[in-house]
């Protein structure tokens, strides 16, 4: 089994404020994006920036064999939601972008209401693998960017003040955001990650060591790597170990932003499913693709061919 997530990259159809000007670049991109889906061939893919239902059934009808898409009903202000490609069926769990209490809720801008739930919905599904009978119940995401945005639309700041303010705030949310999927993948776990096969995925837009990556893992002191790393406690049954350090060291990186390599996308396993982690990596797993570089502006990537993302990916033992 393979387990992957994948941000799409403003997946819409032509036509709209957002998504590829000509129907010919709208192919263009869901024939690369098509391309790398056959050859990661998952058994369940999270994705994020969907903006328009229709395009994912585009992309899966461009799939061979039975795929069954599903999607939050909660979708944020440019319309993009996260969602899943499936083998088998997803049967919807959770759809929420409700704060849980007694979590308050946070500061977004200078002038406007605090904010009181995610951007964009999460969404936790459960599927019954083939061939096997295990129930896999998977939750995915897409916190709040690093990329900030200024009143007005505007991309760059009147000053430094301005920010920093506006650096705070998106940390204050996507904080706040990752306790939200934190309390779902509770619902999820239950308090049996050793007999649950439970995943937490999604682009987190952070990198592994950041504070609101960290919140997701639940109690500290076992992570790979870690003196703790194989030694069981009262913990893992809670617990969610991030797959990142089992990730080729050369490929530990899912964007690249004003040059830089970053790891932002992740998935996290309970227990019971780390002991079945038999590789991970990004990219498609034959062909490597070079990543774009991106900076501030997203709308220069309009047209583009294929996303500013790459997979990541976690293949499992039945």
């Amino acid at each position: 089994m393979l387990l992957g997530t994948w941000n799409l990259e403003n997946l819409y159809r032509p036509g709209g404020a957002f998504g590829p000007r000509t129907e010919a670049a709208y192919k263009a991109k869901l024939t690369t994006l098509a391309g790398v889906v056959r050859e990661l061939d998952p058994t369940l893919l999270g994705v994020q920036e969907v903006g328009d239902p229709a395009a994912l059934e585009d992309l899966a009808g461009m799939l061979e064999g039975d795929w069954h898409t599903v999607l939050s009903a909660h979708p944020d202000g440019r319309g993009i939601r996260v969602g899943f490609l499936s083998r088998p069926v997803p049967r919807t769990l959770v759809d929420t972008n409700e704060f849980p209490a007694p979590l308050r809720p946070v500061q977004g801008d200078d002038d406007g209401e605090p904010v009181p739930r995610t951007g964009r919905g999460l969404l936790a599904v459960e599927a019954v693998l083939p061939g096997t009978g295990v129930t896999l119940s998977v939750a995915v995401c897409h916190l709040k960017s690093k990329l900030l945005t200024y009143p007005g639309g505007r991309f760059q700041p009147r000053n430094e003040g301005e920010r920093a303010r506006y650096g705070a705030y998106a940390l204050y949310r996507r904080a706040a955001e990752a306790t939200t999927l934190r309390a779902v993948a509770d619902r999820l776990l239950d308090g049996k990650g050793g007999e649950r096969d439970v995943a937490v995925l999604g682009d987190l837009n952070d990198e592994v060591a950041a504070a609101t990556t960290q919140i997701l893992q639940g109690p500290p002191g076992s992570e790979i790597g870690t003196p703790g790393f194989g030694r069981p406690d009262r913990g893992d049954a809670t617990r969610l170990w991030n797959i990142a350090p089992l990730i080729p060291e050369k490929q530990r990186f899912s964007r690249v932003h004003s040059g830089r390599p970053e790891l932002i996308d992740h998935i996290l396993v309970s227990h019971r499913l780390l002991d079945r982690v038999t590789g991970a990596g990004t990219g498609a797993p034959v062909q490597e693709t070079p990543l774009p570089s991106v900076d501030t502006d997203p709308a220069t990537r309009r047209d583009a061919t294929g996303s500013d993302h790459a997979p990541v990916w976690a293949r499992i033992a039945p």
